[in-house]
């Protein structure tokens, strides 16, 4: 190659010597070069046939070339791909929400295809039978949709949601312009079965209310996964705790009822009911009671804990106790001094509210918050409703304070509150989630002490005091009933009540024991007598005597329950408000 030669460089080199040291781009001008060249040089050699066949290579090389990429952009997708949304790779069981299952796997909610009902009236032949003829087959079609579609100038929706046998019947008609879209629904094969707890999703696949809402993203995570989304709820309890409750809503001829079930360790709701249940209204979550002499549960814990009071402190309740012009007194007066643990026991108003006022403020505003009292109850469902509190705190709001007036609380509240007091002091938040909240660290509110104190009180009371109703053979109930008149036209009118037992079981045992607390409240019973040991401690003690099988809870007596024999305490539970 001549360094004079102008087109030296438009040429390939035919030396293999040279070949050897030429970098690797000029191999691919080279070829570039060739394939150029080729059809001139076809042409000028007189070779017609040579200029085919380079024209046929050149087509099958850019076919080839073309599949290769596309080979390989195929494999790139499958293969390389980054991860779906949701941090895994799409399952084949993946659907928009998972199945929600309780804690056993029994199901609770799921998705099942269903099929929208399009009609275009340009392609019915003859609309007025058409409309005869799925109406009949459809009969809950709505009527003037389906005609003001049928006669209509586009295609229109008629009805969502048609079963898989309802398109059948539709489709078998074989009718011109029908066509059907599928569409998930979400369904809930146990009706009303916890239907404050599910909530429900909207067709869009969002949930809109309940652990539908409050699980929203966690349950479409695990539909795409191809997995179900577990619940604390145990379906066992959930019955019979509806089962109970619409038994006791009946027989006291309320006008509401709320129950719940709670593994005092964990925090996990177990079961949670509100009735009716037809009304749309949760009222353990959303609904606010005054719910009276339950309180004294957390005023005596307060007093116990500070150390202003043991189970042998003195209180003088042989007469009112005088707050300015305001007289508290006893509904069941004993007209003597009495102890704590009799305070407790008979339910003294008079007692509770000398020990509220002695202790002061700061020390009944500081345990309020701790038990909870003062917040909306801490669990997933958004649903959940801040309390009304008191706006000022002297001596006559604290002694009402003490036995259940002047603050309005959720039936959550009240359940987690009586939690801490009864698992060892410790507050956790409620949830729904099985297994209790990962991570959670629970903070102490009373002492361990103050903890076994209160369950060895609230099972006497149970044994010997206002509870009697409550108990459950062998399960060693414990609790403290409520009563409460509500507010009428800004007054307190006995006509209308709420009626509360909070119990817990077993109430024996050291801190770490497994226990369960149990909610019940009537809210305006119709029938006499309307306290809470009459229209609310039975339900509890069906409830717990029905479901410990299910949560293994061995049945033996105790000293109370010996000593007691098989008399059942008819202690008259009669509380008011102390005016």
């Amino acid at each position: 190659m001549s360094v004079h030669d102008p087109h030296a460089w438009d040429r390939p080199v035919r030396d293999p010597a040279v070949r050897r040291y030429m970098p690797s781009w000029r191999w691919l001008t080279e070829a570039i070069w060739t394939i150029e060249h080729a059809f001139g040089r076809a042409r000028a050699d007189a070779r017609p046939e040579e200029d085919t066949r380079v024209r046929i290579f050149l087509i099958l090389s850019m076919f080839s070339v073309v599949f290769v990429c596309l080979a390989l952009g195929a494999a790139n997708a499958a293969l390389l791909k980054p991860k779906a949304a949701g941090g895994a790779l799409a399952h084949p069981d993946a659907v928009v929400r998972a199945d929600i299952v309780d804690r056993n796997g029994a199901l609770l909610a799921t998705d099942i295809t269903h099929y929208g009902l399009y009609i275009d009236p340009a392609q019915v032949w003859d609309r007025q039978a058409a409309l005869t003829q799925i109406k009949r087959a459809l009969p809950r079609v709505p009527s003037a949709k389906l005609r003001k579609v049928l006669f209509g100038d586009r295609r229109l929706i008629v009805m969502p949601g048609l079963t898989p046998q309802e398109k059948v019947a539709i489709h078998d008609l074989a009718l011109g312009g029908v066509t059907f879209e599928p569409e998930d629904r979400r369904v809930y094969p146990l009706n009303g079965s916890a239907r404050h707890v599910l909530g429900m999703a909207d067709t869009g696949g969002q949930g809109v209310t309940g652990a539908e809402l409050a699980f929203n993203a966690q349950i479409r995570e695990a539909g795409l996964a191809g997995q179900s989304f577990p619940l604390s709820i145990d379906l066992r309890i959930q019955g019979v705790v509806e089962n109970e409750l619409a038994r006791a809503a009946a027989e006291n001829q309320a006008k509401g009822a709320v129950a719940i079930v709670s593994d005092v360790q964990t925090g996990e709701i177990l079961a949670m009911a509100s009735w009716p249940a037809e009304d749309g209204l949760n009222r353990a979550t959303s609904a606010h009671y005054e719910m009276g002499s339950v309180f004294k549960t957390f005023t005596v814990a307060a007093g116990l804990d500070t150390g202003r009071a043991d189970m042998h402190t003195m209180f003088d309740a042989s007469k009112a106790f005088m707050i300015g012009n305001r007289r508290i007194s006893d509904f069941h007066a004993t007209n003597k001094v009495l102890t704590l643990e009799e305070v407790y026991l008979h339910s003294s108003n008079i007692g509770t509210s000398r020990l509220a006022v002695e202790m002061g403020p700061s020390v009944m505003r500081d345990y309020f918050t701790r038990f909870g009292l003062m917040d909306a109850a801490p669990i997933e469902l958004h649903e959940s409703a801040k309390p009304t509190r008191p706006r000022q705190w002297d001596d006559t709001t604290l002694a009402s304070l003490s036995f259940g007036y002047g603050i309005m609380i959720t039936p959550l509240q009240m359940t987690a509150a009586m939690n801490a007091l009864t698992n060892g002091g410790y507050y956790r938040p409620l949830t729904l989630r099985k297994g209790g909240l990962p991570g959670v660290q629970p903070r102490r509110v009373v002492s361990e002490q103050t903890s076994l104190t209160l369950l060895d009180l609230m099972r006497r009371n149970v044994a010997r005091g206002s509870g009697g109703r409550a108990e459950a053979p062998g399960l060693r109930m414990g609790g403290k009933t409520g009563s409460a008149n509500k507010l009428v036209n800004g007054r307190y009118s006995p006509a209308s009540a709420v009626g509360t037992f909070a119990g817990v079981f077993p109430a024996d045992g050291p801190v770490g024991t497994r226990r369960y607390t149990v909610l019940v409240l009537v809210d305006e019973p119709g029938a006499y007598p309307k306290t809470g040991g009459f229209t609310s401690a039975p339900a509890v003690g069906r409830i717990a005597d029905r479901i410990a099988p299910f949560l293994n809870v061995q049945r033996r007596d105790d000293a109370y329950r010996t000593a007691l024999g098989d008399k059942v305490p008819q202690f008259e539970d009669v509380e008011g408000d102390g005016r």
